[in-house]
């Protein structure tokens, strides 16, 4: 399992008990994070293979995946379970992410330093092997620059206006966005005209 999955070693462990339970409702783990505070938070992001998820496809994982972990009990404080959709300026943890994405926005960070810099910002160039290529300007001059995957640290893309509209063009082809809704809002105003 990748580290942008999960990172920490109780992110791993929760990940490895509730990977089965997601996929075996037809969906992927995208990303999975214990985060602290007075009461911890289990944030899990999951999505449909080809992509995309819908608020009761959530409550239902969420369901699942309560009833795994009251059993399993791996956590021995409180915490409060989180699922939902990698949004639109998602987290990018799998090598096939990278790919899905080519052209478009992100920011990638490496653990090490990688020719004296961790963070790239640039334009996703697809992947070559277990390589993640982005395009990005070094010294004025638009470079390629390839990266191992398992060197990767964290991944985003960038919230862009073509990124929105594609993101819109999919939900609407995948029949989950109805334009009608937004087409036109009547006010009592308009319905005296």
């Amino acid at each position: 399992m990748s580290d942008l999955i999960a990172k920490a070693a109780i992110d791993r462990k929760l990940a490895d008990i509730i990977t089965p339970v997601i996929e075996d409702m037809g969906f992927e783990l995208v990303r999975l994070r214990l985060q602290g505070g007075n009461t911890h938070t289990l944030q899990v992001m999951a999505e449909r293979p080809d992509g995309g998820i819908e608020v009761d496809e959530c409550a239902a994982i969420s369901n699942a995946i309560s009833a795994v972990l009251d059993v399993e009990d791996p956590l021995s404080d409180t915490y409060v379970l989180e699922v939902g959709s990698p949004g639109i300026d998602r987290p990018l943890t799998r090598l096939k992410d990278f790919e899905k994405y080519e052209g478009y926005d992100a920011k990638v960070e490496t653990s090490e330093l990688i020719d004296g810099r961790k963070r790239f910002k640039g334009v996703l160039a697809g992947v070559e092997g277990e390589e993640v290529l982005i395009n990005i300007v070094d010294q004025g001059e638009p470079v390629t620059v390839g990266l191992q995957f398992d060197w990767l640290a964290d991944a985003k893309l960038v919230m862009t206006d073509e990124l929105i509209k594609e993101m819109l063009r999919a939900r609407k082809a995948a029949g989950a966005l109805n334009e009608k809704e937004f087409d036109e809002i009547v006010t009592e105003e308009s319905e005296e005209e």
